[in-house]
């Protein structure tokens, strides 16, 4: 009976270890380090766009945050680095964002990449697509009836006339503040040589950081006259 009582004993210890119900606190999973998750600077974030043609800054909307959050984590993730902009159509826009453009023996598919998934549309009325403005680029209405974006690939507007036709059709979802000049740079170069609105010679993302967004300048308070 005593061998019978003391087998007893040491099974049911047994199970409380495996439960986690011992004396001994129970060993609690790893959660991410506060200080480990990478964070927006700012809900309307600010990024360089440096390309091997200059540099382009822009910030991002918060009114269409799951275009402004993807972005933020594709370029955390350095997806975009060294990835060309396939489709340049001077007087238009300048379209980027296919990681296949990284692959010089897949130009017959540049377009057509992307990291897997679409981000829902965003459209807002009150945004445009002025001269510099960012919008997610995405398949034609009969494939795309909901008109999803692209997960990745995205255009800049170069020629505001000529893309105003694209307004409430296409999500906009920034705006360059620093680097319209580099916009008509790259539109202006050659295309065609390889493949339609192709550059000839590759213009290139080398790199898209998020930076501090300049604080507003504080505006002096008037002052009443003394009587």
């Amino acid at each position: 009976m005593k061998k019978i009582a003391l087998f007893a004993l040491c099974a049911t210890v047994l199970f409380a270890c495996k439960n986690g119900n011992s004396d001994k606190p129970a060993v609690k999973e790893e959660q991410p380090k506060e200080e480990n998750v990478v964070k927006m600077k700012s809900e309307e974030p600010v990024f360089e766009i440096k390309t091997n043609l200059g540099t382009i800054k822009v910030k991002l909307y918060k009114e269409t945050p799951l275009h402004r959050d993807n972005f933020f984590k594709l370029a955390t993730q350095k997806f975009y680095d060294g990835i060309q902009f396939h489709r340049v159509i001077n007087g238009f826009m300048i379209q980027t964002g296919d990681p296949l453009s990284k692959d010089p023996n897949a130009v017959a598919k540049y377009g057509t990449g992307g990291p897997g998934y679409n981000v829902p549309a965003e459209f807002r009325p009150e945004l445009k697509h002025k001269k510099g403005a960012l919008a997610a680029a995405r398949k034609g209405d009969a494939a795309n009836p909901n008109r999803e974006s692209s997960g990745s690939q995205f255009y800049i507007v170069q020629d505001e006339k000529a893309c105003a036709q694209l307004d409430g059709a296409y999500t906009v979802f920034g705006e360059t503040i620093e680097g319209l000049d580099i916009i008509d740079k790259i539109a202006s170069v050659p295309t065609g040589a390889v493949k339609r609105d192709l550059p000839n010679t590759p213009v290139i993302i080398e790199s898209i950081t998020e930076i501090e967004p300049e604080a507003p300048v504080a505006q002096p308070q008037a002052t009443e006259n003394a009587q």
